[in-house]
Parts: C-alpha cells; sequence; structure tokens
C-alpha cells in the first residue's frame, strides 16, 4: 500500500526574493484549494508580481473555487493584471460571483500592503522591492492584517469589472 503525498505544510516566518514569494503563493492557494478556506483577501498595488499567470494557481484557484467561498482583492489599480495574467482573468470572469474586487481610492499605492490573507495563515511583503517579508500562522498576525484590510476595503469602491462597455 502507497503512502499518500504528505499535506504542504505552509510555513511561518521570514522570506527574501521574488521566487520565495511566489511560490508561497502558490503553495497557500493549493492549501486553500484543498483546505477548502472559505475566503481569502488579496492586497497588492497592481498584482504585477503576483503567479497569476501560471497555469497551477490557476488550477488551484479551480479547485478551491466552491459556493460559500469568497476572494476580495484589494488594488490600486488592475491594468497589470488584465495586461499580464490572461488566465487568472478568464478564471474572473467564470467566477466572478466568489469575487468582490476593489480598488482602494484616495490611498497612496505604496499604502497598499501586498499581502494573502486567510483566517488560517497570512503572507505579507515588508518591502516590494527586494521581496522580502513574512508568514504565519498567529492569531494576532491573522487579525492585524484583516483589521487592516478591512480599513482599505471600507475605502475602496468596485473595481476590475468582468465586462468593459463600450459605446
Amino acid at each position: 500500500m502507497s503512502n499518500p503525498e504528505p499535506a504542504l505544510a505552509l510555513p511561518s516566518g521570514s522570506f527574501t526574493g521574488a521566487q520565495a514569494f511566489s511560490q508561497l503563493v502558490r503553495d497557500a492557494l493549493a492549501t486553500a484549494a484543498r483546505d477548502g478556506w472559505n475566503a481569502m483577501v488579496w492586497s497588492d498595488p497592481s498584482f504585477l508580481d503576483w503567479p497569476l499567470r501560471e497555469r497551477a494557481v490557476v488550477e488551484s484557484l479551480n479547485a478551491w473555487a466552491r459556493s460559500g467561498r469568497r476572494l476580495t482583492l484589494l488594488a490600486a489599480q488592475y491594468d497589470d493584471v488584465r495586461r499580464y495574467h490572461p488566465r487568472f482573468v478568464t478564471w474572473r470572469s467564470t467566477w466572478d460571483h466568489l469575487l468582490d474586487c476593489r480598488v482602494c481610492k484616495g490611498v497612496d499605492s505604496e499604502e497598499i500592503p501586498s499581502a494573502l490573507w486567510s483566517p488560517h495563515w497570512v503572507l505579507r511583503r515588508l518591502d516590494l522591492q527586494r521581496c522580502t517579508g513574512n508568514s504565519g500562522f498567529e492569531p494576532q498576525r491573522r487579525a492585524a492584517l484583516q483589521e487592516e484590510l478591512e480599513e482599505l476595503r471600507r475605502q475602496s469602491g468596485a473595481g476590475f469589472a468582468v465586462t468593459t462597455l463600450g459605446l
């Protein structure tokens, strides 16, 4: 009898570099799908350097997407998502009813954290240029980030429409 694959364990602690950040996002989405996370909030000024164009990421999102799930995105703008992440844009149009895409108005893009929040685990880049940050399960870390993201959401408006109406 073969052993099942070991469960993907998300790390707690610091990370450095774009590759490490991208792998953490991939691992978080695979874990969200496997463990059935009901909610996630993603925040970034533009999501330009998130791995949203990758097939594996979209496959994890497909596995995660179910009735009752909710994904909130907070950004300064979504132009880079439309331009560089076509797989995610297609996924987004299919699962629009699970998403709440928000544009943070009246907030400098430097004030928008680059983070992934869930009720179980969080990831945050503290320095976007060097791509350094931390992740963890600690309740106080999750609560603090949730509070910050909720305040941003309250100051935001709808954005990243599925279709663009033209005249």
